[in-house]
């Protein structure tokens, strides 16, 4: 049963909305569903191979990701717009000292100035700048982020999952 279907036969008409409809017990209080990390691996349309985006329109973004320099301990931005930026980024993550230097192009270097941290606010988010990655309006998982060609655990659950 779908989660829409779920909410159909709980007599919550408005199946748009199920995500604030449902509410889960967390740690002793009642909390929307939505505010919660159980829909992060939730499987939408748009994760389905044609690309497609959702049904509800709303389409999911990847914000941009700071990675920690080992050398000079400043805050790198990686924006992830193309699926060539997922993949930069997500190669740095898997190692275990990125340094400035590794990112491609010469992009940056560890003499440059760190992001200043008002600018670290905003990270691509189309619903607001501050947002912490909240699972309706970002992607965590689809052909653009995840790797067939990766071994790390994340890339295999999600190429596992869709093929089935």
């Amino acid at each position: 049963m779908t989660p829409e279907e779920f909410g159909r036969h709980a007599g919550k008409q408005d199946a748009k909305k199920w995500k604030s409809q449902i509410w889960v017990i967390l740690e002793g209080r009642k909390v929307r569903l939505w505010r919660t990390p159980l829909l992060k691996f939730y499987k939408e349309p748009s994760n389905e191979a044609d690309g497609s985006s959702s049904s509800r329109g709303r389409q999911r973004c990847h914000r941009d990701e700071f990675l920690r320099c080992s050398r000079c301990n400043k805050e790198r931005r990686f924006r992830l717009r193309t699926r060539e930026d997922c993949r930069i980024y997500h190669d740095a993550l898997a190692k275990r000292r990125w340094r400035c230097a590794d990112k491609p192009n010469n992009e940056i270097t560890c003499n440059d100035d760190e992001e200043r941290a008002s600018r670290k606010i905003c990270r691509g988010c189309p619903r607001t700048p501050i947002c912490d990655g909240c699972t309706s309006c970002v992607c965590f998982g689809c052909y653009n982020c995840r790797f067939s060609d990766c071994s790390c655990r994340t890339c295999v659950d999600y190429i596992r999952n869709v093929q089935h």
